[in-house]
């Protein structure tokens, strides 16, 4: 097994990174196990006009170059590569890398969350240039211009909500004849002069060759095609987040979000803490998944200095409670 780690961080997104920053600079030399996808969504996200710092803009993979070269110069080591399972029923808490064991005294997770894509060819080539998964990161690139949101549940109806105070007209593309938004929010979404609802209706491809142009339905009542022009396509069917690896392990809510204890980033075992989009259903914010990230640090090394110590077990670890 070899030397034990004081702290493994399993993910490398802004969360990630942040509490590898805050952890080096605490004299812990964290490792990061950063996975072959390495950087988390802001690498697959152009300008990022909304975080604090850059009054420019800067590019997502600029960004997390700037956060690991950071993370590295206060001591962190790095491994690109892929946890393919834990155990955290004893101590040290362990981990693997294909065959390679890497134990630790405490462990932060941040695999982030994946955002649900539609799976056609015009998204993929098109991503970043018209097609989002973030209308609050990229809605203001579309000032004054008509954007589609797919989804029927409450995130679409926020999404196209936040879109009608920039854009010029949001069309909701939603599959059903009814939306699985909860009634509140269907019903500000219906009653807005700006949003148009396209019922019925699945997204078949998005138009454009270098930037979004429009966007190509198909009626699945009558069969019918048809093109909505527009300038951008956000896709608002879900997130899923990254917790295969701890099934069984650490508890999840109902869609598999790490639960952590209140104010915290404890999770339900002792030691073991998570951050960033991994843990948060609400706001899904590289500036807030970064802000957790120093939280977890500081729990960490706070948790640990308890065990060295002799204080025992965190007074709020355990994270069971709603």
């Amino acid at each position: 097994m070899g030397d034990v780690n004081e702290v493994v961080i399993i993910g490398s997104g802004p969360a990630g990174l942040t509490a590898a920053i805050y952890a080096a600079r605490a004299g812990l030399e964290p490792l990061v196990i950063e996975g072959y996808g390495a950087g988390g969504q802001l690498m697959i996200t152009t300008d990022v006009e909304n975080y604090p710092g850059f009054p420019d803009g800067v590019q997502g993979p600029e960004m997390m170059q700037m956060f690991r070269a950071q993370a590295e110069r206060f001591g962190t080591r790095f491994i690109t590569a892929d946890v393919s399972r834990v155990d955290f029923s004893e101590r040290p808490l362990r981990m693997w890398v294909g065959d390679d064991e890497h134990a630790a005294n405490a462990v932060i997770v941040s695999t982030g969350a994946s955002a649900r894509w539609l799976g056609i060819e015009g998204e993929t080539r098109l991503m970043g240039r018209g097609v989002s998964a973030c209308a609050t990161c990229d809605g203001f690139f579309f000032k004054d211009k008509p954007v589609v949101v797919v989804g029927g549940g409450d995130t679409a109806m926020e999404e196209a909500l936040f879109l009608t105070r920039m854009c010029e007209s949001v069309t909701i593309i939603h599959r059903r004849d009814e939306f699985r938004a909860s009634a509140i929010m269907a019903r500000r979404v219906l009653e807005n002069p700006k949003i148009t609802v396209r019922w019925n209706a699945v997204v078949e491809d998005v138009e454009g060759e270098e930037v979004v142009t429009g966007v190509q339905v198909r009626d699945v009542v009558t069969g019918e095609e048809d093109v909505i022009p527009a300038a951008a396509m956000f896709v608002a069917i879900g997130h899923q987040p990254n917790t295969s690896l701890f099934e069984g392990l650490l508890d999840m809510d109902g869609e598999g979000y790490l639960r952590t204890a209140p104010e915290s980033t404890y999770t339900n075992i002792d030691g073991v803490f998570a951050c960033g989009d991994v843990q948060d259903t609400v706001y899904r914010q590289a500036v807030t998944a970064a802000g957790s990230g120093c939280m977890a640090a500081i729990d960490a090394e706070r948790w640990l200095e308890a065990q060295e110590a002799g204080a025992g077990d965190h007074a709020g670890a355990g994270a069971s409670a709603d």
